[in-house]
Parts: structure tokens; sequence; C-alpha cells
């Protein structure tokens, strides 16, 4: 009996998880059982805040004692300050290493371990304290609210962790990094020089050598040499300069030059600045390949087929801006992702040329070059009425200035069969007709024609 008794006793001051404290720190006791009747061997002598010893080792397997279900957490998970996460950071990675490899305990300190770090990581950079918006060096930096997205930091070059690091995005030239990585940044926007200064890089790789840089990043003016000591230096195929590893990533680019004066569209390793202003600049029409190289015709068939379909498509666009059907249908947007389509047939983006190599414009074109040309000779009765006889041979169908077989006056804009045009010797009718209006209206009245 005096054996049970202490037991239960023993149990409800030890093994309790349950079991309320006073606020003096005392367990609560039974109502029946005075603190008196302890004897010293069975008081609680550890304070609450500390692990139990057991002194009854040969009663652990009965009262199930195999195990520490109740000890203290590995980590202070209840830890507010920033000082007592970092201790609880220490203790918790000591106990990892002490602990068996790839066993469950170890894996439960490291799960542990994230906790306390997104804790400590929370007290260190909350987001409410972080503006949404960030102007810094033309750039427009806007906070990004995706936590699961996996990034990478353009100037640390470490990777963002989305669910506890605050991370901005340049909304022009999409610059990413990290919220404490923002008052480091030296290089401008690049969508700035893009729309101040439109141009390519026209010379293939133009290399000036390491020394002309002082043996140094072009970007970041870090030490690097080819030895890789202390850095390594990686050339960017568009600018020919020498970039660390920070500021080349080695990522592939199609070369302006390359393509214009070699028809190469084989990707280059260039730098992330590099990457960032051909993206930018890879939809905007700068490229006029007749002054640039103009023997590239002669050469590549798909650029003359190109160039006879965006002429079309300039006699179209007339038609289409007097048309009331067209303007409310809009066919001219079936060109908006290529707005100088309609405008010009002389400029180029590096993406008309990419697709161009791949089939891919000549296909889209051909497609909407028949969908306008049904529209002005089936479809339209206005546009059909306006078209042209042969006034040469007076015979045939209407003819318009996009078919095939006819030719256009280059003074008057009137339209004839190819054949007759050039087999015929005398000058335009049409334009023989205005020089004869033209002379009759300067012409003086003769004393004749006045009595």
């Amino acid at each position: 009996m005096e054996y049970d008794e202490k037991l239960a006793r023993f149990r409800q001051g030890h093994l309790n998880p349950f079991n309320k404290q006073l606020p003096g720190g005392q367990h609560e006791q039974r109502a029946d059982k005075e603190p008196e009747d302890l004897s010293p061997e069975d008081s609680p002598l550890d304070p609450p805040h500390q692990e139990p010893e057991f002194r009854c080792t040969e009663r652990m397997m009965d009262l199930g004692l195999a195990e520490d279900h109740f000890s203290r957490p590995v980590g202070l998970f209840l830890a507010s300050d920033i000082e007592q996460l970092r201790q609880a950071i220490e203790e918790c990675k000591q106990v990892i290493l002490e602990l068996p490899e790839h066993s469950e305990k170890q894996k439960d300190a490291v799960v542990r371990l994230i906790h306390l770090r997104l804790k400590l990581q929370e007290l260190k950079d909350p987001n409410e304290d972080e503006p949404n918006i960030r102007v810094l060096l033309e750039h427009r930096f806007y906070k990004e609210k995706s936590k699961s997205v996996k990034q990478s930091c353009d100037k640390c070059s470490t990777i963002i962790w989305g669910l506890i690091q605050t991370w901005y995005t340049c909304t022009g030239c999409y610059y990413r990094c990290h919220s404490k990585c923002l008052n480091l940044i030296s290089k401008p926007c690049v969508r700035s020089k893009v729309s101040h200064q439109a141009e390519y890089e026209l010379n293939i790789c133009p290399e000036t050598g390491l020394d002309s840089q002082d043996y140094r990043c072009a970007e970041c003016r870090a030490p690097v040499s080819l030895r890789g000591v202390p850095s390594e230096a990686r050339q960017c195929d568009y600018t020919g300069q020498y970039y660390c590893s920070n500021c080349h990533w080695n990522d592939l680019a199609v070369i302006p030059a390359r393509v214009i004066h070699n028809w190469d569209f084989e990707p280059r390793k260039v730098s992330r600045c590099s990457m960032r202003y051909l993206t930018l600049m890879v939809s905007r029409p700068v490229l006029k390949l007749r002054e640039i190289n103009p023997l590239l015709f002669n050469y590549v068939e798909e650029l003359v087929e190109i160039r006879k379909l965006r002429q079309d498509i300039l006699l179209m666009k007339p038609y289409f801006i007097t048309c009331k059907e067209a303007m409310e249908a809009r066919l001219l947007l079936q060109l908006q992702d290529r707005q100088h389509f309609v405008e010009n047939d002389e400029m180029y983006s590096l993406q008309d040329l990419v697709d161009i190599n791949i089939g891919r414009l000549s296909c889209s074109l051909t497609e909407i070059h028949t969908l306008f040309a049904k529209h002005i000779k089936l479809d339209c009765e206005r546009c059909q009425a306006k078209g042209f006889v042969c006034e040469l041979c007076k015979e045939g169908d209407v003819l318009f200035p996009f078919d095939s077989h006819t030719s256009v006056c280059t003074d008057c804009s009137a339209v004839f069969h190819r054949d007759c045009y050039y087999d015929n010797s005398t000058t335009c009718p049409k334009c023989a007709r205005l020089n004869l209006r033209k002379q009759s209206l300067f012409q003086e009245p003769s004393p004749e024609a006045e009595a």
C-alpha cells in the first residue's frame, strides 16, 4: 500500500504532462495529501523549467519511461528575441551534429531548425516594413508577392527563397534581387538605355582585351583574370568585354551582328546586362538591312519573299483605311504584334529575322496576306470598285496593285498588266492625260477665242 501511494505521488509530480503549475511554480497537490507527508526522496527537487532526473532506474520499464516524451524540445520555440533565436539555432545545430545520421531524431531536429530560422527571418525582415515600390538608378522595383517561385538574385547570384525573403523585380528590365541587395546595385536600368539609344552593336564580338579593363569586371569592377585567380573572366560575345561570374552567368542569346553579317543564329554566351538589353530590344524594328548588308537579299530567298509580302500589305493599307467594313472588322490589327509592317518595308527587328530563319514568319504573313486580298477582291464591294482596268489592252479582269501579274506606275499609281506595261513603248496613258490637263490650264487663251 505504501509503494502504490508513493507511485501515485511520483506520477502526479513528474510524469503528468497536463499537470498545471501554480503561480509560485509549485505543482498542484491532491487535497487529501499534505506536502509534509512526502519524504525527501519522493519530493520533486527539480524546478519546472529543467528536465526531471529519474532516480528510480529499476522501475523505468514499469513506468513507461524507456523514451523521453516530455523533455524540452531542442531550440527555444517561445523565444521572441533575435538573440534568443540565434542561441537556439546554434544549440539546434549542435544537436543535429551529435545525433546519428539519417535517424528520425536528426530529421526532427532539422525541421525544428527550419522553423527557428523562419522565425528569425520574420523578425529581421518583416514584410510590413518593406515598401511596395522602390525607385533606384532609374529602376522601378515592385515587391513580389509570389512565395513559391524559385529565382536567383541578379546582384549576389544566390537563390531567392520567396517563402522567407523579401525580393523585388524591376518592371523595366526585370532585374531581380533581395531586399538587402537593393542598396548595393550600381548598374542603371537597361530600359533607359533602350529608350534613349535603341541600337545594336553591329561589330562581331568587338574585343579590346583585359588590359583595357584594368583586369577588372566591366560591370562591378571586381578583379578578374583568364587564369581564374582571383575570379574567372568570362567574355560576353555581344559586347566583347569580360565579366566576373556574378555578372556573367553563361546565358545564351542570339547575337544581332552575327545574324546580319553571317546569317548565323547560333546562341552565344552573354553577360546578364547584355542578356537583359537583348531581351528588351528583340522586338524593336531598328535593323535596316538594305543599308547594313544589302547583299543579304541575294543569298537568303526567304528575305525576298517577306519583302514582297510587306510591299503588298502596304499597297492594301489605303483600301482598309477608307473602307468602313474593314475598319469595323479591324483587319489591320492582324499585324498588331508587328506594327512596323504596316508602316514601311525596310525596317526589321531581330525577332523578325529569327522567325524568318525558322519559317514561322513566312507562314503567318502569307495567311494575313490572303485574308486581306480576299476582303478587297471578293468580300467588299467598295474595295472592288477601287480596282483598275488595264488602259493599254483594255481587256481582262479588274486589276489591283498587289496582284502578282501587274505593274504599277511610279508617278500616278495606275495599274496595268505586267506584259502590257513593259511591251508598250509609250508612256503611261494616265500620266499623259494629266499632263495635257495641266497644259490646258496654264495655256493662255487666243484672241479668236476671246472674240
